[in-house]
């Protein structure tokens, strides 16, 4: 959409017009300003006065031009919605051996818990928009899958495509809370945010969990827990969930964040629509319309046109002079 922050310059458009029609004939018509070289080098004027010249459309062009540059004009684009609060969000995702085990139902079937986990994700993510999420993955080590983004389908992708053994076998809960902290010490305070989600108790690792939530309250980051697992015993069949409830529980309560057990792929449904609950996406985004001024744009044209105004005649003439094989500047020769 076009718009103009001065419209009321365009009132001044039949001037020139006004000027010509009301001005008043003077008997003495001497000019103030006398260039011979170029009076020779003029263009010859058409004999039938309502024909148009290519000068003349020249000037009413540069006019009109030069008036629209000091209305300001401004092309307005499309509104971009921009959230006015976000959340840094950084997913830890267990890759431990004890993820394959096939206790969870999905859409009817029976599938392990990583493939229940990235179905659920998937959605949880989707309805994060907005929000600047990051993927961690751990098992006896962690890793950064994907740092904190705004590009939810990349970071999907990468989400798809994390393995059991990724992050070779074990449980390090505390190394991956230290690694999460160091992704987030350094975004804005009051929306640094963890989620971790592990079917294990700390098994491997250099860094206590506890101390490591510690650390995570000490630069404001709130650790939202979830033990994931059924808990079947083997005489049943699969096998029993080993997940050190009360550590996960102290970690949430260190950090201001909550607790949750996951024993079933719909618990686990219920327990990320909690937490979009609880951690909220701003539901009413500022809309910002990008502005590109075309003020140089119009001068530009301005300055073409008075260009091709000054310098017409002189090219015409050198085009004359050529085809009668005359020196161009044979008038300014002889005056000088």
């Amino acid at each position: 959409m076009l718009s103009l922050e001065w419209p009321w310059l365009l009132l001044l458009l039949p001037l020139p017009w006004l000027y010509r029609r009301w001005r008043r004939p003077s008997a003495d018509h001497r000019a103030a300003l006398q260039v011979p070289l170029y009076r020779d080098w003029a263009l010859q004027r058409s004999t039938r006065p309502a024909k148009k010249t290519a000068s003349w459309w020249l000037l009413a062009l540069l006019w009109v031009s030069t008036l629209l540059a000091a209305s300001r004009p401004v092309w307005i684009g499309e509104p971009v919605l921009l959230p006015a609060e976000a959340r840094e969000l950084m997913l830890a995702v267990d890759l431990s051996g004890s993820m394959r085990e096939p206790d969870m139902i999905l859409a009817d079937q029976r599938v392990d818990r990583l493939t229940a986990l990235k179905a659920v994700l998937r959605e949880f993510i989707a309805r994060r928009q907005g929000d600047r999420i990051g993927l961690m993955v751990f098992g006896g080590r962690p890793y950064v899958q994907a740092p904190l983004t705004h590009d939810h389908q990349t970071l999907q992708r990468m989400l798809d495509n994390a393995w059991i053994g990724l992050a070779t076998d074990g449980t390090a809960i505390g190394d991956a809370i230290g690694l999460a902290v160091k992704q987030l010490r350094e975004r804005p305070e009051g929306n640094r945010v963890l989620i971790l989600l592990t079917d294990g108790a700390n098994t491997m690792g250099n860094l206590d969990p506890l101390e490591a939530a510690a650390l995570a309250a000490h630069f404001d980051i709130r650790i939202h827990t979830i033990g994931f697992g059924s808990e079947r015993t083997p005489f049943w069949g699969g096998r029993a969930s080993e997940i050190d409830e009360s550590s996960l529980a102290a970690i949430a309560r260190e950090t201001g964040g909550r607790f949750f057990r996951a024993r079933s792929t719909e618990d686990l449904e219920n327990i990320y629509r909690e937490l979009d609950r609880l951690e909220p996406v701003t539901q009413d985004p500022e809309a910002l319309r990008p502005l590109r001024a075309l003020t140089p744009w119009l001068l530009a044209v301005s300055l073409a046109c008075l260009a091709l105004i000054l310098t017409g005649p002189a090219l015409a003439h050198l085009k004359r002079s050529r085809r009668r094989g005359e020196d161009p500047l044979r008038p300014l020769q002889e005056r000088s």
